[in-house]
C-alpha cells in the first residue's frame, strides 16, 4: 500500500513537472512537453553535479555541448569526411553516383552562436537526407561558438566559409555546379546565412554566386522583443523569449546583466538617436506583418531608454548582426529566398516580416509556414524524438531545393 501510495506521489509529481499550458494548435503537444521536460531535467541535473546556481544561462558558459548532445546521442558515419572550408572546420556529406557536377549547399547550424556542431545527430540526419534526396554535396560548418567567440567572429566564419564555398577549387574538388549553390541554415545559422546571402550579393569580385537562399526559422532583428510572436509565444517551448535575449547578449559580447532592458525595448526606445528611422522601419511589424498574424496585439513603444544602452552594444545596429535592418537595395542584390516559419515560434515574426521586405525588394521569395509548428522542429524529425511537423517540414524544404536548385 505505502509502495503504491509513493508511487501515486511520484507519478503526480512527474505529471506536475511535464504539464505545461501549451497552445491550441501545436502539433503532438504531448511530444514538446515531455521534450521541454526532458531539456529541463538536463539542465537542472547538470547544474548540481557542476554546483552552480539554477540559472539556464551558465550551460552556456559551463558547457556549451552538454544540452544538445544529450539529445543527439548517436553520430551517423555516412560522411564523405571531416575537414575544413577556407580555414573553418566542415563536414562534407556527398551522395555517390548520380549526376555531375552536383549541386551544393552550404549549411549552418543552429544553436544561438553557443551551442551545437555538424556532428550532432539531428544536422548529420538533415545533411544526410539533403545530400541523398538532391544528389548533391552538402557541407556543414562548424563555426566558432560564444562564449569564447563573440561577434563577428561567427559571421566572418561563415563569411570566410561561403567565400571558399564558391571558389573554383572547392568545385573542382568536390565536383560542384557553380551555377546551381545555395546557403542555408536554422535559427541563429539562418542569421549567419542571410548575413552571408547580403554581403556576397553586392561583392561583384566573385566569378560564382548563390543561386538561392534558404532559411529555416531565422533570427534577424533584436530590437523588438514585442513582435505579435514573441508575446503570443513568449511561454512556449522550446525557445522562450528571455532565452532568445540571453543568446543575443552573449553573441554580442554584451553584459548579460542588459537581458531585462533588452526585453523591455529599452534600447529601441524613441529617444535613442541611433536608430533612424529608416531602421525603425525596417522592422515596423505594424506594416510588414498580415494582419492574421498581428491579431489583437500592440506594439511596445518606449518613449525614454535606458541612456548609453546601444553604446554598450553597438552591433544591435550592425546588419552583419542583424539582418533585419539591411537597405533595400542590399536585400535586392540577394538571391532567390525560402523562409520557413512556425507558428509557435518567438522568431516567427523575424522571419515573415524579411520576406516581406525582400519582396518588397523585388527578390522572389516562397514563405513556407507551418501553422502546427515550434522552434526547432527540424531537428526532431528522427526517431528517438519524431515530430510529425518536423519531419513535414524538413520533408517540404528538400522538395523546394529540388525545385530551385
Amino acid at each position: 500500500m505505502r509502495l503504491r501510495f509513493a508511487g501515486a506521489i511520484l507519478l503526480a509529481v512527474a505529471a506536475y513537472y511535464v504539464y505545461l499550458p501549451l497552445p491550441g494548435g501545436v502539433s503532438e503537444p504531448w511530444k514538446l512537453m515531455l521534450l521541454d521536460a526532458l531539456i529541463r531535467a538536463f539542465i537542472c541535473s547538470h547544474i548540481l553535479w557542476s554546483k552552480m546556481s539554477c540559472h539556464v544561462g551558465n550551460i552556456f558558459y559551463q558547457d556549451k555541448y552538454f544540452l544538445m548532445t544529450i539529445i543527439d546521442t548517436f553520430i551517423c558515419s555516412h560522411i564523405l569526411c571531416d575537414g575544413v572550408l577556407g580555414g573553418v572546420p566542415s563536414r562534407i556529406f556527398q551522395a555517390t553516383g548520380g549526376r555531375w557536377p552536383k549541386r551544393g549547399v552550404l549549411y549552418f547550424h543552429g544553436g544561438g552562436w553557443a551551442l551545437g556542431t555538424a556532428r550532432m545527430r539531428s544536422y548529420d540526419f538533415l545533411c544526410r537526407k539533403m545530400a541523398e534526396e538532391l544528389d548533391a554535396v552538402v557541407i556543414s560548418v562548424d563555426y566558432r561558438l560564444a562564449p569564447e567567440a563573440m561577434f563577428p567572429d561567427q559571421y566572418h566564419d561563415a563569411l570566410t566559409a561561403s567565400r571558399a564555398f564558391l571558389s573554383k577549387e572547392v568545385a573542382k574538388r568536390y565536383s560542384l555546379d557553380r551555377k546551381r549553390l545555395c546557403v542555408s541554415g536554422d535559427s541563429s545559422g539562418g542569421n549567419l546565412a542571410a548575413a552571408v546571402a547580403q554581403e556576397l550579393g553586392s561583392d561583384v569580385t566573385l566569378t560564382a554566386h548563390f543561386k538561392v537562399q534558404a532559411l529555416i526559422y531565422p533570427v534577424l532583428q533584436a530590437l523588438d522583443f514585442h513582435t505579435p510572436s514573441y508575446q503570443q509565444n513568449k511561454a512556449v517551448p522550446i525557445l522562450y523569449r528571455p532565452v532568445m535575449a540571453r543568446y543575443w547578449l552573449l553573441y554580442l559580447g554584451a553584459d548579460p546583466s542588459l537581458q531585462l532592458a533588452l526585453l523591455a525595448n529599452n534600447h529601441s526606445a524613441l529617444d535613442q538617436p541611433a536608430i533612424s528611422p529608416a531602421a525603425r522601419s525596417h522592422l515596423d511589424w505594424t506594416v510588414l506583418l498580415p494582419a492574421e498574424r498581428k491579431k489583437e496585439f500592440r506594439p511596445l513603444v518606449v518613449e525614454t531608454g535606458t541612456p548609453g544602452l546601444l553604446g554598450q552594444v553597438p552591433a544591435l545596429l550592425d546588419a552583419r548582426a542583424v539582418p533585419l535592418l539591411a537597405k533595400r537595395d542590399v536585400l535586392a542584390k540577394t538571391p532567390d529566398a525560402y523562409v520557413l516559419t512556425c507558428e509557435f515560434d518567438v522568431l516567427r515574426d523575424d522571419g515573415l516580416m524579411y520576406a516581406e521586405r525582400l519582396r518588397r525588394a523585388g527578390v522572389r521569395v516562397t514563405s513556407d509556414h507551418y501553422e502546427d509548428g515550434f522552434h526547432g522542429c527540424i531537428s526532431f524529425a528522427h526517431l528517438p524524438v519524431m515530430s510529425a511537423v518536423g519531419r513535414r517540414a524538413v520533408d517540404n524544404y528538400i522538395r523546394w531545393l529540388d525545385h530551385n536548385l
